[in-house]
């Protein structure tokens, strides 16, 4: 499971049948070095500047409710950061 912030949104006027109804988002993880950014199916209704939690790899078909084409899904929005260092 990855936690990251959501950054912003990925916008298709065309998709597989099987992705209607998820929203695509931009996700930058909130730990480590590398600055990347993953695109994350969500159902929730996380929001832009949100702390979420993503599933990824073949457990993100286990979070679905139907076969889709997806590698990560946003299974939590996160009420408050983790404290580090304590």
């Amino acid at each position: 499971m990855i936690l990251g912030t959501v950054k912003g949104t990925v916008v298709s006027t065309r998709k597989c049948s099987n992705l209607v109804g998820f929203k695509l988002l931009l996700v930058e993880p909130f730990y480590g070095n590398k600055k990347e950014i993953i695109v994350a199916a969500d159902s929730i209704g996380a929001g832009i500047g949100e702390l979420v939690l993503i599933t990824t790899d073949e457990t993100t078909q286990h979070a679905l409710d139907r076969a889709a084409p997806v590698d990560a899904y946003i299974v939590g929005i996160v009420d408050s950061p983790p404290q580090i260092g304590r």
